[in-house]
């Protein structure tokens, strides 16, 4: 497989495992018009201020493997530097962290090198959130996509690889000579050479529809059970009678067939089944007749794929099986997905154009309802004006879902505009005719805060104990930490006890002494302490498993 090389990248190709883990501080909840910073009122959806890379970092102890769709907007590296989302990796932001990581050497790159840079540690973060089974869809224009592709087939694997769909950013878009400029693309992988699945299928308005329920009511077939063009075959040639309706093959009646007489019998009508089949078919219910006025039609009546079958005893019975979806096309050349109506919406929800380049929300709706289902995590770590929580709480709004949605936005713009859109599309917003009723929900925002770890892996006690024993519980056994009653434990899951016997004031030593504190029976028990006194033989004789602080620790 190609690989793409650039000056630069042996200093970031690992840099994901460096990036410092921080804690996450909750600032406040919104619920349908409501803020509130009790700690105890926390929503499932966040929006996260700070830097990306860190922020991604954050949520692996809690997310790792569960992210089914991702979509990011990175910036495309046009060079444009009038927009408010700044679209150049000159930014002083970039351009101090590239000094941090690459070094002097980062003087020199040029812009698609600082961008590449700036672009894979994060990729390397998005892949390890990303669940086997989910989609990363990644908006970019020429500038950077051949090299994205690239980078994306040595992080996601060339086999991952799903599609790169082309969409219209605007109508009248700038040409070079009679060459339209227009378009920009959406690059989709998945996460694991498994099967993956689109699951829905739509029309303009996004629902599921089935083609022959609409254009036929419960019938699957839209062909007869004759055919014409198969060798005609006497024994399949016989009259049936349904409701007094006498029918031979070519659905037509008796009479028509006396017309046909001085047809060739070898290129004549004849049914697919036998007459016994016919018979079990329409006593069943499987077979039925429309009636017309020029012929009469017979059709199987399901939405499945089905046949009728023989069992040992030579009986008939009716197999039903998984129908398999046709192939749809992903319409993206459509102008419903272009920015036009995007800048509509933005000025509706704010009263001026305050982010000029949004992408529109019924874009990415379509991508979540088309690579997820309703109780999906999806992710956008490029939120901008937070696009992405506007389709996810619309989606909920259309079908019941519960989809949940994590966003996080580097730019200070983070509060003002990415949460306050967010607020809006919750409570309602626009004026008049105008007027969007609010879709409801709730969301928390946070700020990046302090890291776990200092320099030599010490624990940072500043963060606070309960953000220690949170991480720590999440990396063991990966569901939400609770506070418990007994003291030093963690908590009990599959009967194995965690313990964390952790004092800032002092050493702690994990020895008899110790475990005659214990209240939790378990078959097994794992304990975090600085030291431990006791023998290998009786920790095996007592299921005990040690692990020393900070050493033993997972790091993410």
């Amino acid at each position: 497989m190609p690989t793409l090389h650039w000056i630069g990248k042996e200093k970031v190709i690992n840099h994901h495992q460096e990036v410092p883990f921080r804690i996450l501080e909750k600032q406040y909840t919104y619920t349908n018009g409501t803020q509130t910073e009790e700690k105890e009122k926390t929503s499932e959806n966040k929006i996260i201020h700070g830097d990306n890379l860190e922020a991604l970092k954050s949520l692996l102890p809690e997310y790792e493997g569960k992210i089914k769709c991702i979509y990011i907007d990175p910036p495309y590296n046009t060079g444009n530097e009038g927009w408010v989302y700044n679209d150049n990796v000159n930014d002083p932001k970039i351009k101090k962290w590239l000094g941090q990581v690459v070094g002097k050497e980062s003087e020199d790159l040029s812009r698609h090198d600082k961008w590449l840079c700036m672009m894979y540690p994060r990729l390397k973060l998005l892949h390890k959130l990303l669940a086997n089974d989910g989609a990363i869809f990644i908006s970019i224009d020429d500038n950077e996509q051949a090299n994205l592709k690239l980078i994306c087939d040595e992080i996601f694997g060339e086999s991952n690889f799903i599609c790169n769909l082309p969409r219209i950013t605007k109508k009248a878009g700038k040409t070079s000579e009679l060459i339209s400029l227009n378009n920009d693309y959406l690059i989709c992988y998945k996460k694991k050479d498994v099967k993956f699945n689109f699951y829905q299928h739509f029309d303009s308005e996004y629902k599921h529809i089935d083609k022959y329920e609409k254009e036929r009511g419960k019938y699957k077939l839209s062909q007869t059970l004759d055919y014409g063009s198969i060798q005609y075959s006497k024994s399949l040639d016989y009259e049936i009678d349904i409701d007094g309706v006498k029918l031979r093959p070519g659905n037509v009646t008796k009479e028509e067939m006396i017309k046909r007489q001085n047809l060739n019998p070898k290129s004549d009508f004849c049914w697919r089944w036998s007459k016994e089949l016919f018979e079990f078919g329409f006593k069943s219910g499987f077979i039925v007749l429309k009636k017309s006025k020029n012929a009469h039609r017979i059709y199987t009546k399901t939405y499945e794929r089905a046949s009728i079958n023989k069992n040992n005893k030579k009986e008939y019975y009716i197999e039903f099986k998984e129908r398999t979806k046709s192939a749809t096309t992903l319409d993206f050349i459509d102008n419903k997905f272009s920015n036009d109506n995007s800048r509509k919406l933005i000025e509706n929800i704010f009263g001026s154009k305050i982010f000029e380049y949004s992408k529109p929300s019924v874009l990415i709706e379509y991508l979540i309802y088309l690579s997820t289902q309703k109780n999906a995590i999806i992710l956008d770590s490029f939120a901008g004006s937070g696009t992405t929580a506007h389709a996810v709480l619309n989606l909920n709004k259309q079908d019941g879902g519960n989809r949940k949605f994590i966003l996080v936005e580097i730019e200070d713009y983070a509060e003002s505009i990415t949460a306050e859109r967010v607020k809006r599309v919750i409570s309602g917003y626009g004026e008049g005719n105008k007027a969007v009723e609010g879709t409801g929900g709730d969301f928390s925002y946070y700020e990046l805060g302090k890291p776990l770890f200092l320099e030599e892996n010490i624990l940072n006690e500043e963060v606070g104990e309960d953000k220690i024993r949170e991480y720590i519980w999440y990396s063991e056994v990966k569901i939400p930490y609770q506070k418990q009653e007994e003291n030093y434990l963690l908590g009990k899951q599959y009967q194995t006890a965690y313990y964390f016997y952790y004092d800032k004031e002092k050493l702690t030593t994990l020895d008899e002494n110790f475990l005659r504190t214990l209240k939790t029976k378990a078959e097994q028990y794992i304990i975090y302490a600085d030291n431990c006194l006791l023998d290998a033989d009786f920790m095996n004789k007592h299921s005990l498993i040690f692990k020393k602080i900070p050493r033993d620790i997972t790091r993410f």
